[in-house]
């Protein structure tokens, strides 16, 4: 990897964290799509996790207090089974079928009726938003769409989804780390200095967006939180299909 990269990563890795810093979301989002474009799945997954679990480990420390533990403790557990499953096929998606599920993950979700997916956000719907939510980012690198939405439609408060949501995705992307870095042997090596270099990157970007996240109100926050899922992902099932109908 070159100076020049990696200087440019690290700076997009600070944007996409004070991205997360301030709505919860979308930073990761942007990141794994720059990745994938990149690097190999397996290489990109791995860079992801890592950057995601400093940058959402250092949002969880900054917000501790606004931790649901209940919510975080169910959503690992359904997790945890997602890993059971998948670890059985070890499946690596190509990158047009990994940005087409990516994208769509959001819309799918607000398609659903809310008779079928009401808004209390219980330990039951809790449990499979881990669930799905880990088959997701073993998939695509990213649970971004599917949980945002869930935590959106929830009667949380904005410190709250931000606190509950980063302790969430540090186990996610433990987990996503585990299961690229070891157990599919074909995952390429990163240098540790850029390692270290993006772990940096993560929390400073992280530390600028909570500056940021207090000048929000709630209904100013859940409103761009939408606009901006909504962008990214139209933009992913676009970039999805255009390498289909590239490779076709």
């Amino acid at each position: 990897m070159t100076i020049l990269m990696a200087a440019s990563l690290s700076a997009l890795m600070i944007c996409t964290a004070l991205l997360s810093g301030v709505f919860g979301m979308a930073g990761g989002l942007i990141l794994i799509g720059v990745l994938l474009t990149l690097f190999p799945v397996p290489q990109a997954m791995i860079l992801h996790a890592v950057t995601q679990m400093a940058s959402n480990g250092w949002r969880a420390l900054l917000w501790w207090r606004h931790i649901v533990w209940r919510s975080m403790a169910v959503y690992v557990m359904g997790c945890l089974v997602a890993v059971g499953l998948w670890s059985l096929t070890l499946y690596v998606p190509d990158k047009a079928v990994a940005l087409l599920m990516l994208g769509a993950s959001p819309f799918v979700i607000r398609a659903i009726p809310e008779k079928i997916l009401p808004r209390s956000f219980g330990p039951v719907q809790v449990a499979f938003t881990g669930l799905f939510s880990m088959t997701l980012m073993l998939l695509t690198g990213v649970t971004g769409p599917l949980l945002d939405t869930m935590f959106l439609r929830s009667p949380l408060e904005r410190r709250q989804i931000i606190a509950t949501k980063a302790a969430c995705q540090v186990f996610g992307h433990g987990f996503k780390l585990f299961y690229f870095g070891a157990l599919i042997a074909q995952a390429s090596e990163i240098e540790p200095w850029f390692l270290a270099l993006a772990v940096a990157s993560s929390i400073v970007g992280s530390s600028l967006g909570r500056l940021l996240l207090e000048r929000l109100s709630d209904r100013q926050f859940r409103t761009w939180s939408n606009r901006l899922i909504t962008a990214l992902g139209t933009y992913y099932v676009g970039y999805g299909l255009v390498l289909l109908a590239h490779f076709a």
